[in-house]
């Protein structure tokens, strides 16, 4: 339910808790400061402009650092961008979707009002690979060439699990060890990208582990099975999704029966499960690649190629954060189509950030409950 707005007012809000306001159509977001407790925290409302009346809604995703202040802008109708002041430029980008897809997902399951942030990244990233395939085909040798020659590259996430650590085993490290109940929430509202229920206990990837190694600079390797790779494909994550396939069934389970360490029943079973994934790897739109794997050399080159290894280009985004433009404290000041104008607050000119900045919104790609990629950053002018 709503509440009455004259209790509550915009300009009132603006002035005692430092908090922006942004119109986007029939409604007005306010976004900034309260110290209404003992604890400073980020506070949303909106007031629906029709009727007068404001609505609390639930606050999904990793909100930004509280400053002082920010800037704000509407982008679209979807999200709204946020400059937080007083902090580096590229930790200071964050967007507050308010009806992107996973918002009205979340809005529907929840049957509340719900908004997410999702936190803006100057430059593409690389993006994660799913590799899938049926159990014998090598993929663990591919995967594990790759780790080997280009350990700058690649790296794993580190997923979650409900079970209890085994003797030497590292929170963190091996496994991130968690709660069922705080698990099940995080599943509940969009954060894992697969998950599975094991032997009791449930076992999953989140979007935030993903995300983590890609702000390492390197491309996360996620070898899962089919119906892993589907949920990741249904997600907001992109991704390339490879699936790695035996020359014939019949080699397959040649494969397998050299290895000479499974029962019969056992293999029987691995079998069923490597038929239903060779059926499945066919589906429309679930892999962008099928590698065959009849020598494993001649199908490692063709892995390499796929991920374009060769290819030691740096985004320039990337080099503009590595020149160090990205210590400077930046605001808003215009919006020209999907570009916005930045300039540095005041006291950065001590810094040497005397350039107005365009910050390209044309190419985004991700969004909550992961970061938001794709923004691009040039320099206009010096004042």
């Amino acid at each position: 339910m709503g509440e009455e707005a004259v209790e509550f007012s915009v300009e009132k809000v603006a002035e005692d808790c430092k908090q922006s306001t942004v119109d986007v159509g029939d409604r007005t977001y306010v976004i900034g400061r309260s110290d209404d407790d003992s604890k400073s925290s980020i506070i949303i409302k909106i007031l629906e402009k029709l009727t007068q009346t404001w609505v609390v809604p639930t606050v999904l995703g990793t909100q930004p650092t509280l400053t002082e202040s920010q800037s704000a802008i509407p982008v679209n109708d979807e999200k709204i961008l946020i400059i937080e002041k007083g902090v580096p430029l590229n930790e200071s980008i964050w967007f507050l979707e308010i009806d992107t897809p996973f918002v009205k997902q979340q809005r529907k399951i929840k049957g509340t009002e719900v908004v997410s942030w999702s936190k803006g990244v100057i430059g593409v990233g690389q993006k994660p690979v799913v590799i899938s395939g049926p159990s014998g085909v090598g993929k663990g040798t591919l995967i594990a060439k790759l780790m080997k020659d280009y350990p700058s590259k690649f790296g794993f996430s580190v997923s979650h699990t409900t079970r209890s650590p085994r003797e030497k085993e590292i929170d963190g490290v091996h496994y991130h060890f968690t709660e069922r109940s705080k698990i099940e929430k995080d599943i509940s509202e969009g954060k894992f990208l697969e998950f599975a229920h094991v032997h009791g206990n449930i076992y999953g990837t989140s979007i935030e582990a993903v995300e983590s190694v890609t702000d390492e600079g390197k491309r996360c390797i996620l070898d899962i099975d089919v119906q892993g790779a589907r949920s990741v494909r249904a997600s907001s994550l992109e991704a390339i999704f490879i699936f790695v396939c035996p020359p014939s069934f019949e080699e397959l389970e040649k494969r397998l029966r050299a290895r000479g360490t499974e029962t019969e029943e056992q293999i029987q079973k691995r079998l069923r499960n490597a038929r239903a994934e060779l059926d499945q790897s066919n589906s429309p739109g679930l892999f962008d690649h099928l590698l065959v794997n009849d020598d494993l050399e001649t199908c490692y080159e063709n892995l390499k190629q796929l991920l374009s290894l060769d290819d030691d280009q740096e985004d320039s985004d990337d080099l503009f954060i590595k020149d160090g433009k990205q210590t400077a404290s930046f605001c808003i000041v215009s919006k020209h189509d999907s570009e916005i104008l930045l300039q540095p607050e005041p006291n950065e000119a001590k810094n040497g950030a005397t350039s107005l900045l365009a910050l390209d919104l044309s190419s985004l790609s991700g969004g909550a409950p992961g970061r938001t990629r794709g923004l691009k950053i040039r320099s206009i002018n010096s004042f």
